[in-house]
């Protein structure tokens, strides 16, 4: 692994490598105070951001190693015009590791084509974030002992969920899996998500009620509506609070089940679900920092690349998703991809029109 771009790239293998790593790390954590001595992270965060930002910076210094980056875009020269490109390749002279956090999708995709050191994708947008997957795997397999044949409830903004989409491609790569997909349909999965599960041969039902599905669920992934996803506000107004897990809710849920949230909360789940002893979701926050602290002591050690392959240079987007990062970075290579058959953006995984792909 030289980049976590997409947890979709990252072979099962590696994956049960790095669970183990963060295993080893929560076991003792004294014998990890050094690895990473020297070491220099560079944390970009373009969006507001508690626990990741915070997480990583923790990460990093928890193995000897230093952070620099903003929290505040409008602190750099972002905000007189510097291009992702650039800003990429003047940061990655000065570290050994990039986390970023954009609201661009693609954008970590974008930045790996320019640095010199690895990029670890910290959320683009709506489209993936495949180190909260590193947390979610890790609570999982830390308390259920296993990943393999469980019921999973998603539940809420599943159309904007980044953590939705990097968890389902997470889960392809486990055995006997099934997914109770549970949101309105406004904010059901994108298509690109279901051709991923047809391809991959996953079961899924896509549903619009919880209390229905509960009872059959291990995990239950709540998640918020997330108001800065929504262009239209109306929108936003129809579908906020239409989940909402209460205690009462969870009477019919299985006395084994998992409650996790990503987090933040707004009010998908109440506040009297915390005493549960099903309501795991503060403990997958902690784990998600020793799950990066793996995953840093993996990426920063490895060696510079300062003389990358040439990068196409773009003309004009392929991609007609506004959110993409090709939308503002006009350079950025026309990437395709791929998904179910169909032709998608390489960098945001959107379906493309074929008139606008060169042949």
């Amino acid at each position: 692994m030289r980049h976590l771009i997409d947890f979709g790239d990252l072979p099962r293998h590696e994956w049960d490598a790095l669970y183990a790593r963060a295993s080893r790390i929560m076991d003792d954590p004294s014998q990890f105070v050094d690895v990473c001595k020297g070491r220099v992270s560079c944390n970009l965060f373009y969006e507001p951001s508690t626990r990741t930002n915070f997480s990583f910076q923790t990460a990093m210094l928890r193995l000897g190693g230093t952070v620099f980056g903003f929290a505040d875009p409008n602190s750099s020269s972002v905000a007189k015009g510097e291009t992702l490109k650039d800003t990429i390749k003047m940061v990655s002279g000065y570290a050994d590791v990039v986390v970023m956090r954009t609201p661009w999708e693609g954008s970590a995709k974008a930045a790996s084509l320019y640095s010199a050191v690895p990029v670890v994708n910290a959320g683009d947008g709506g489209h993936m974030h495949p180190t909260q997957t590193t947390a979610d795997l890790t609570t999982i397999t830390r308390l259920r002992g296993k990943v393999d044949g469980l019921s999973v409830g998603l539940c809420g903004d599943l159309k904007n969920g980044r953590t939705v989409h990097s968890l389902i491609k997470a889960l392809a790569k486990f055995e006997g899996i099934q997914f109770f997909l549970i949101a309105p349909r406004e904010l059901a999965v994108p298509e690109y998500m279901r051709a991923f599960m047809r391809e991959h041969g996953m079961w899924f039902t896509e549903v619009t009620g919880l209390e229905s599905v509960i009872p059959q669920l291990d995990v239950l992934y709540m998640t918020r509506i997330q108001r800065e996803r929504f262009v239209d506000p109306l929108e936003y107004e129809r579908n906020k609070g239409i989940y909402i897990l209460t205690r009462r809710k969870l009477e019919r849920a299985k006395p084994s089940m998992l409650v996790m949230h990503p987090l933040p909360r707004v009010d998908e789940i109440s506040i009297d679900v915390d005493d549960d002893p099903r309501a795991v979701y503060f403990q997958q926050a902690r784990y998600g920092m020793f799950a990066r602290m793996a995953l840093l002591e993996h990426l920063a050690l490895q060696p510079r690349d300062d003389a990358p392959p040439a990068v196409e240079i773009g003309t004009k987007p392929v991609c007609t998703n506004p959110r993409c990062i090709t939308q503002t970075e006009h350079y950025l290579p026309p990437l395709v991809t791929k998904i179910g058959g169909a032709d998608c953006c390489g960098s945001c995984d959107a379906a493309l029109c074929s008139d606008l792909i060169s042949p």
